[in-house]
């Protein structure tokens, strides 16, 4: 089997719709997961929550994504990558449809139902890329794995565009009730993808295995000799064999712990922060971060193709050490000016672009140091035990910024309004260009 994948110098259009249903999972179980950092800008001040609250309801999807890795990772080294496929995206839709009815105040329901999405979305993305790769052959792999999850900005910007557009309309509540919507993403997988034929081989059913080759390589089964793949299937995975493999044990569980604190940390806490920092409402904050996520989906692709030009190890340090500085100066910098725009926003797009670099170079490299019999165990070993970062990094800021809920800073350089169309009191709000129009100055000087 791997003789005939890799012959391969072109991809057939079968292993281009396995791409596909991959980059198209990987976008919409981000869209649900990082979906609340959007609600919880409209519902932080009118629920009068604190920001420890806030924390609590951010990181219990990181408690649920640990979890979920784990037990999705080895479910799906037992059964099969196809049907956990499917199971995850019905387990992070349903749960996210399931937030429509929390009640008023409901925090601690948000919690709850917000550690079930985590569950879900944490063995998705564990699946996704093994199931892309072991139908890929070896010369292809990194880039398409970097390919697949380059397209998972698009969910989160899906996510600001309608937190800008859609929540004025329908509500933080309609929000949610558009995330059981990847729930039908189950229908053309269930159509187009079979089993992983690595995985079938392991198994021991060979002929299942010939089948889904064929169906991959568009060729006729009997094409493929039969007793060339009759080889003996290994032992059943044992979660313990992991740690025969120390430096891939190691290098995946940190580089994942590293990227998960710092994207997720700062990724959910953004239109937050653009509301302190800006002084802005909650729709306008969405729109804003429309464009640093745009800054995402250029990042992935350019490290995408770092990863092969330049190899894994180099890209990830221009990821981690231009992320970090990055970071660094919007701290330092909140309220900076850079002729008319807004440096804090500037540095928010260029974080988003650098730092989201390292998934299409951590997230396929944590799946290459592998065997194949231990691949989905141990991506999601490794990237359950990185979800440990999608808890210190929203706790951690909650802890910086403070206990309790302070209005939005003042400053005395306010630039004027960039706003989405039909946002309310356009006049009121700060945008990161500009500055405030002579009209809106009087009115503010009269009322003062």
């Amino acid at each position: 089997m791997l003789e005939y994948l890799d012959r391969q110098t072109r991809l057939t259009s079968n292993q281009y719709k396995i791409v596909a249903a991959a980059a198209i999972g990987d976008a919409l179980e981000f869209f649900d997961y990082y979906l609340i950092s959007y609600v919880l800008a409209f519902i932080i001040k009118p629920w009068q929550l604190t920001f420890g609250q806030s924390a609590v309801i951010l990181l219990s999807s990181g408690i649920g994504a640990i979890a979920g890795a784990y037990i999705w990772g080895y479910i799906a080294d037992r059964i099969g990558r196809r049907t956990v496929f499917i199971a995850t995206v019905l387990n992070f839709s349903v749960a996210t449809g399931i937030l429509a009815l929390t009640p008023e105040n409901g925090w601690i329901f948000l919690t709850v139902f917000r550690f079930f999405v985590g569950f879900g979305v944490g063995g998705l993305y564990c699946i996704d890329l093994p199931l892309v790769q072991e139908f890929m052959p070896t010369s292809k792999r990194g880039f398409i794995g970097g390919l697949v999850t380059c397209f998972i900005p698009l969910g989160t910007m899906l996510g600001a565009v309608l937190g800008a557009y859609l929540a004025p309309l329908v509500g933080w509540r309609g929000l949610f009730a558009v995330g059981l919507l990847p729930a039908l993403l189950t229908l053309p997988v269930r159509t187009w993808v079979p089993e992983s034929p690595r995985w079938l081989m392991r198994m021991g059913r060979f002929e299942e295995a010939r089948k889904a080759l064929a169906w991959a390589l568009k060729v006729d089964p009997a094409t493929i000799p039969l007793a060339a793949m009759a080889q003996p299937s290994g032992p059943p995975t044992r979660f313990m064999d992991l740690f025969h493999y120390p430096r891939s044990l190691f290098v995946s569980w940190v580089g994942n712990l590293g990227i998960q604190t710092g994207v997720y940390g700062l990724g959910l806490w953004s239109p937050v922060l653009l509301m302190l920092v800006m002084g802005v409402p909650p729709e306008v904050a969405s729109f804003w971060m429309i464009f640093v996520n745009a800054g995402n989906f250029v990042g992935r692709f350019i490290f995408a193709w770092l990863s092969e030009a330049i190899g894994r190890r180099v890209s990830a340090g221009i990821v981690g050490l231009g992320a970090a500085a990055a970071t660094v100066a919007a701290g330092l910098y909140p309220t900076a000016m850079l002729g008319s725009f807004s440096v804090f926003w500037l540095l928010l797009i260029l974080i988003s672009t650098i730092g989201s670099g390292g998934w299409p170079v951590i997230g396929p490299y944590a799946a290459e140091v592998w065997p194949s019999s231990l691949r989905a165990t141990g991506m999601g070993s490794a990237y359950g035990f990185g979800g440990i970062g999608k808890v210190i990094g929203p706790a951690g800021l909650a802890l910086i910024i403070g206990s309790t809920p302070r209005s939005p800073s003042t400053r005395s350089r306010r630039p004027s309004c960039i706003s989405p169309p039909g946002s309310r009191s356009p006049a009121s709000s700060i945008s990161p260009l500009g500055s405030r129009p002579r009209a809106a100055r009087s009115r503010r000087s009269t009322s003062s």
